[in-house]
């Protein structure tokens, strides 16, 4: 029944688009063109979708990902053969430079005033401590500005634990909001004469896991060695200095290696009618090394990949090129995000949207766009096919996938099909990011809403226009 319905579909479809092709440019037009295909992939994409088993593939085959490692080299071979095998064209490997760092072996614990063992992991990026270790007393603040407001012989000499808790939130909020003193702490710890950090990992959920997370540096500023505590050792590390000073012994071996060749694995379907025209579908193939990056970010490579070969076996393509990229070093620097930017600059004006899935398997429930001022009525018409999935229709917002930011730069129209992050920041960047972790139902709900929304976006003659400039930044 499938297929039947599937034919009746495209021959509806080929009499619609002779009847509107005179329209062609305007948002309302593709209301009578792409929802019955629309609908018919969606509807494929629940019940046969092959993204589990291709997350499996990355998961089993290649396992951990982390840039400029031999992980992240298998990840781009194995990129290239799956491309092609789902029959994707001008499948390709655009090299990029990425950071090679190692994180070695790391421990820590409390010294006095009762000896206590702490689970920990260097921060990515992070410099190893010396030899044997170092040791001093700690320091707890709650945030960056807690710190900025104490005098500096305060903090000389002593360890910064910057005790953040992260809220529990179904669009992922709390992350943002707490993830500045994982990023931004060495600097501002180190500036005030602290010889290292400590955060509570920004992460949700009990188990004994720490989340690791890039950190950055600057040329100015002496780099000191950070680490993220599991949430229950920062609790442990909370009570105890509620009762008095406290002493930590922290032993970090990282080590920072030379740049090391990666790639952004890009493929495509080549559009019918203007294959000049460009739907960009993003996922980054990098993860960190902890866990086997199932959730962080194989489950958006395995969407991303999946929708293209539903809408590549369509007996008739989209008009505009859907372009899959999976982008490299998103994790510690978008260093794959830059380069496409910088070597795709003369097609950017051509890129008609973009989206990226990096939220693990979550359901999708939303919709939302950065693009002109007009585009609303094209979004609500290609997001339509949606609604059963029970998604909102699309409202306008600045939220969207990392890797996208160097083509908001460039006035790309953005899209993020928001999804639900209830659960997703208690396996984020842990051990615990494994493909058992991943529900396939909910992974074909995510496939079946990207399907959808991509061949409606691929599809449509509507103009999303530019990103307004007072927005690109």
């Amino acid at each position: 029944m499938r297929t039947r319905s599937l034919t009746l579909a495209v021959v509806l479809f080929a009499m619609a688009v002779s009847g509107c092709r005179k329209h062609r440019g305007h948002a309302g037009a593709p209301k009578d063109v792409t929802p019955s295909v629309a609908t018919d992939l969606r509807d494929r994409a629940r019940k046969t979708s092959r993204a589990f088993a291709i997350l499996r593939s990355l998961t089993d085959e290649v396992g951990p990902r982390m840039s400029g490692t031999p992980g992240d080299a298998r990840a781009v071979d194995w990129a290239l053969a799956k491309m092609k095998s789902l029959g994707l064209v001008n499948v390709r490997a655009e090299r990029v430079m990425v950071p090679h760092w190692e994180r070695g072996e790391g421990s820590g614990s409390i010294v006095a005033p009762v000896q206590q063992s702490l689970i920990l992991t260097a921060l990515g990026g992070s410099v190893g401590t010396p030899e044997g270790g170092l040791e001093a007393e700690v320091l707890a603040v709650p945030s960056l500005q807690a710190l900025e407001d104490l005098p500096a012989d305060k903090v000389r000499g002593k360890i910064v634990f910057f005790d953040k808790p992260m809220a529990r939130t179904r669009d992922g909020s709390g992350y943002g909001k707490a993830v500045d003193v994982r990023g931004k702490g060495a600097i501002a710890a180190s500036k005030k004469g602290a010889i290292a950090v400590l955060i509570r990992s920004v992460g949700t959920g009990p188990a004994r896991l720490p989340h690791t997370g890039a950190l950055r540096y600057v040329d100015d500023v002496p780099k000191i060695p950070a680490a993220a505590l599991a949430l229950p050792d920062a609790d442990l590390l909370r009570r105890t200095l509620e009762r008095g000073p406290a002493r930590v012994k922290l032993n970090l071996g990282c080590k920072q290696l030379d740049d090391a060749p990666s790639a952004n694995v890009v493929g495509e379907v080549t559009g019918s009618e203007t294959p000049d025209e460009l739907v960009l579908l993003g996922a980054h193939l990098d993860s960190w090394d902890l866990g086997t990056g199932a959730v962080d970010d194989g489950a958006g490579v395995a969407a991303v990949l999946e929708a293209a070969r539903l809408i590549s076996e369509l007996p008739r393509r989209p008009r505009r090129t859907v372009r899959v990229v999976l982008f490299a070093n998103e994790e510690a620097g978008l260093r794959g995000a830059i380069e496409y930017a910088k070597v795709h600059k003369d097609e950017l004006p051509k890129h008609t949207m973009a989206l990226e899935i990096d939220l693990g398997a979550g359901r999708v429930y939303g919709v939302h766009y950065l693009a002109g001022p007009s585009s609303g009525p094209g979004f609500q018409a290609i997001a339509a096919p949606l609604r059963v999935l029970g998604v909102a229709p699309p409202i306008a917002s600045e939220h969207h996938g990392a890797d996208l930011w160097p083509l908001r730069a460039a006035g790309v129209p953005l899209v993020d099909l928001a999804q639900d992050a209830t659960k997703y920041f208690d396996l984020h960047h842990t051990a615990d990011d494994t493909l058992d972790k991943v529900d396939p139902g909910d992974l074909d709900h995510v496939v079946a809403a990207t399907t959808a929304f991509a061949f409606g976006a691929a599809d449509t003659t509507a103009d999303f226009g530019r990103i307004p400039e007072d927005k690109r930044k």
